[in-house]
């Protein structure tokens, strides 16, 4: 038996809605010779499927062993030719390679003239809609077919087309060179997240100003200007300028409403645009901008207008209920965070084909996080244990350092000291494996390893030295990365005045809220 994640077939026909499959059926059955094709078998058999059985198939007598993986693909291609056709799927991208696949056509047939009138027409749109990879490929068939047929009916049409495939070129190389910077600084933030140290900080600032191309911002597109403001961002992400990841979130966000078409030509990049600025947002702490950028994102999402499919219904899910946490943690609300839980646990298994790894442990982290808040230390521990256990988890090495640092806290918290010391010895070596044991660390284990020895009326005046200890790191510009993933300061408060850490944070939203 085959893995049913495994299967790329049996994957693609288990994502399909049922208006997908039934238009299917009917794009098969358009020539009556297809309605008894094998491969229109092979689809009912596999859509009745629970999970992937090949021997379920061949013992079908549906189709020879021999012949399985010939028919797969061809069923495979079959379906794809049939989502191309749906409308739900005719975004601008794929309207614009629709007409240049036609004027191909027209090309080979030898029908220059409207060949080139399609082309012109479909370049005008690929330019208004900022598809210039797309307007480069067009203008080079435009050249192809000038040199074969000279319409004469414009002037110097061979230094137009030359100058404008010149134009096209360098905006899709400087387009090229910031994205190319921002998923590298993306790789470096998922794999080892912020500089710990000088050393880290100038390696990053270093390939940053080597790798920004020189530009200036009057000559940018759209498509420019995002990536700019991409590659900006994850560099303020990177060096913990969290006043700069604010900047550069906030312009790319406005970007798409100084431009609002293209929110619903490329929903993907809207989206990403606003949980970056929610992120920025919740680590300056503006609680009021939070949640009216919150608020603002969800009523576009629920709009008729916004874009609907797959991939963007997972995003949303993804965004909108990772934030709803975080606003929970700024407000100190986490008692009413709690229905979220089953949300995102019924939203994690309906999208799990589309949501990584690291971000499903995102989620199990805030979660812990949330069921701390409210002193559920066992629940907070149950979370943390998937994170912990989780041995296909190859990035954000940081994220494993404080849900371990976390778990050793609950444990504490819990009344779990049986468990403490094996806990602190593992966590310990993890660390140093790591290379990640920062100041702050290093004071939480030295108080906790000290717990046992500690008589009951000299615990405050403990909390207290520790207390003092990690407030020098609060805004410290490498160990303040600490405090963004557990609030120890509000727990060592919450001991020391004897309430609740929930009722700390709340205390301390209510002064900082802006």
């Amino acid at each position: 038996m085959t893995n049913a994640h495994k299967d790329t077939l049996f994957v693609l026909i288990k994502s399909l809605s049922k208006s997908e499959k039934r238009q299917f059926k009917l794009y098969v059955g358009r020539l009556g010779v297809n309605t008894d094709a094998k491969f229109l078998a092979l689809f009912n058999l596999l859509d009745k499927m629970k999970l992937y059985d090949e021997k379920t198939i061949l013992d079908s007598g549906v189709v020879k062993k021999t012949q399985l993986s010939n028919l797969k693909a061809h069923l495979y291609k079959q379906i794809l030719v049939s989502l191309r056709l749906n409308p739900v799927n005719q975004n601008i991208r794929v309207q614009i390679r629709e007409q240049l696949d036609f004027a191909t056509i027209l090309y080979q047939k030898g029908l220059y003239k409207q060949s080139l009138k399609i082309l012109d027409k479909t370049k005008a749109m690929a330019i208004e809609n900022e598809e210039k990879n797309i307007a480069y490929e067009i203008v080079e068939l435009e050249k192809i077919i000038e040199t074969q047929y000279i319409t004469r009916s414009i002037p110097d049409r061979a230094d137009e087309l030359a100058i404008q495939a010149k134009e096209l070129s360098a905006q899709n190389v400087m387009t090229s060179k910031l994205s190319n910077l921002s998923l590298q600084l993306y790789g470096i933030m998922l794999k080892v997240g912020y500089v710990k140290n000088d050393k880290d900080y100038q390696q990053v600032q270093e390939y940053f100003e080597k790798h920004l191309p020189k530009y200036n911002i009057e000559n940018l597109g759209f498509r420019e200007k995002l990536w700019l403001y991409k590659a900006h961002l994850w560099y303020s992400f990177l060096i913990q300028d969290f006043l700069s990841c604010y900047k550069y979130s906030s312009k790319w966000v406005d970007l798409f409403y100084e431009h609002e078409k293209m929110i619903y030509l490329n929903p993907v990049f809207f989206l990403k645009g606003n949980h970056y600025l929610l992120e920025s947002l919740f680590y300056v702490r503006y609680s009021t901008q939070f949640k009216e950028t919150l608020e603002k994102l969800e009523n576009i999402v629920k709009s008729k207008e916004f874009p609907k499919n797959d991939n963007i219904n997972s995003l949303a899910f993804l965004y909108i209920n990772s934030n709803k946490l975080n606003q929970h943690f700024l407000d100190g609300t986490f008692d009413k965070g709690l229905y979220l839980v089953n949300i995102i646990e019924y939203g994690i298994n309906k999208h799990r084909d589309r949501i990584d790894e690291h971000h499903i442990m995102v989620f199990y982290y805030k979660i812990a996080c949330l069921y701390f808040g409210i002193g559920d230390n066992k629940n907070c521990i149950l979370y943390l244990k998937k994170i912990i256990n989780n041995k296909n988890l190859k990035m954000r090495e940081d994220l494993m350092c404080f849900a371990r640092v976390l778990s050793l806290v609950a444990h504490y918290e819990a009344g779990m000291d049986y468990h403490l010391e094996v806990q602190l010895k593992s966590t310990y070596k993890f660390l140093l494996k790591m290379n990640d044991l920062h100041a702050v660390q290093r004071e939480m284990i030295k108080f906790l390893r000290k717990l046992g020895d500690i008589y009951p009326h000299e615990l405050n005046n403990e909390f207290q030295k520790l207390y003092d200890e990690l407030k020098k790191y609060e805004n410290h510009p490498y160990e303040k990365r600490a405090f963004l993933y557990l609030d120890i300061l509000s727990w060592l408060e919450s001991h020391l005045q004897n309430k609740p850490v929930a009722q700390i944070i709340k205390e301390k939203a209510m002064t900082l809220t802006r």
